[in-house]
């Protein structure tokens, strides 16, 4: 027996109840049904933001909000001249979840809770009359005349238009490849470094505003880094670890990063300070005090991994030392060896080939009636709500198309 409806939304993630929400408001006679492969819905929203869900970003220029998606920079620019961040805080106002931005510019609910983010969907999907099914697992989606038909392990299903809002779901991405589209290979995206090294050993939670760069690649980054238990992590390496999805990859996860603790300073600007040091502090130990914006536990460290001791006076600093400090502060050299997932954000680079998509209204360009929404399309973005915005952006495109 087979279930008819007008519209079938596949994932009941935050991609597609968004797109299902805005498809019921414009179209309140089209009969709508989500179908959720788990046993509950919107679980990645529950999680995200440390339980208080990162819904957007306060960039409010869709040119300057594109620079952060390693992939979709280009594509993305048209999808947002339509439903940008601003857009995105009026909806949920209009749905009655107020919004507030953080000092980072990331914006969570007022309420701190992704509970509040849930309940707006759940509660706009039963108002709406949506049908939403849980543990329905997709086995096969077939087209036959002008119809899709979906068979999940216990129910067959028809419709006349696709939404496929399924994430990283390597199941659907097969099914997909049979009717011709091509998958760009997936691969892990935000993720820290592990590093063993005496020099940060004993600093976890040591945080520091610094630079990174990739050896042997292009690869740099700014902004805050902190040391964990396991190594690096913090929005500079974060950056790093998202620009560098697949160069980081292809080496298996095993590389040289070099860090500027001094962030914007170089090695000359750090020769002068330390220069005058050594003549204004002559009698004063190194080791004692930081001169810079960093820790002293962490200054204290660089200053022994360069030789010097930790009772040597700044006027015994010898050439030598002097030059080994200068490299540690400004270009401290650190073996990753392998990675580990950021909380609980599991992005990945990867998904269904831009080209083969119209951003225009998310169809697809090889099946007519058969769109897409959030990470399932080779988009990805960096840590601060930009994902989330991909979501809403896609889901209200596809929306506007019926």
């Amino acid at each position: 027996m087979n279930q008819n409806f007008d519209i079938i939304i596949v994932g009941g993630g935050a991609a597609g109840f968004f797109t299902a929400i805005n498809i019921a408001e414009k179209n309140p006679k089209l009969k709508v049904a989500i179908l959720e492969r788990g046993s509950e819905v919107l679980s990645k929203v529950r999680i995200s933001g440390g339980g208080r869900c990162n819904v957007t970003h306060a960039c409010f220029d869709p040119n300057e909000l594109v620079k952060f998606y390693p992939r979709g920079e280009k594509e993305l620019r048209g999808p947002f001249h339509q439903f940008c961040s601003g857009d995105t805080i009026e909806w949920f106002s209009n749905h009655g979840v107020e919004l507030k931005i953080e000092d980072d510019g990331r914006m969570f609910p007022v309420s701190n809770s992704s509970q509040t983010i849930i309940d707006c969907f759940i509660q706009a999907t039963q108002k709406l009359g949506i049908t939403v099914l849980t543990g329905q697992s997709v086995q096969s989606i077939f087209k036959k005349d002008n119809f899709w038909k979906i068979e999940t392990k216990s129910e067959n299903y028809i419709t006349e238009k696709l939404i496929l809002a399924t994430g990283s779901n390597p199941k659907i991405w097969e099914m997909l490849q049979t009717f011709g589209h091509a998958i760009v290979n997936p691969v892990p995206s935000l993720f820290t470094f592990n590093i063993k090294d005496t020099r940060i050993k004993e600093l976890p939670g040591v945080s520091a505003q610094v630079s990174v760069k990739v050896k042997d690649t292009k690869l740099t980054s700014t902004g805050p880094l902190l040391i964990t238990h396991w190594g690096m992590s913090g929005p500079a390496i974060l950056k790093l670890s998202a620009w560098g999805a697949r160069i980081l990859f292809e080496k298996n996860y095993r590389f040289t990063i070099f860090v500027n603790w001094l962030n914007d300073l170089d090695a000359e600007d750090a020769e002068k300070i330390l220069k005058d040091l050594k003549q204004e502090n002559a009698k004063k130990m190194v080791s004692k005090k930081s001169p810079f914006e960093i820790t002293n536990r962490l200054w204290e460290n660089l200053v022994l991994a360069s030789e010097i001791s930790s009772e040597t006076k700044w006027a015994d600093l010898s050439k030598i030392q002097l030059q080994n400090l200068i490299n540690q502060l400004t270009n401290s050299s650190f073996q990753v060896n392998g990675k580990s997932t950021f909380k609980e954000e599991f992005v990945t680079a990867g998904g269904i080939d831009l080209k083969e998509i119209n951003f225009k209204t998310m169809e697809s360009k090889l099946h007519e009636n058969l769109y897409f929404a959030g990470e399932i399309v080779n988009i990805d973005a960096i840590t601060g709500g930009f994902n989330f915005q991909n979501a809403w952006t896609s889901g209200f495109i596809v929306a506007n198309n019926f």
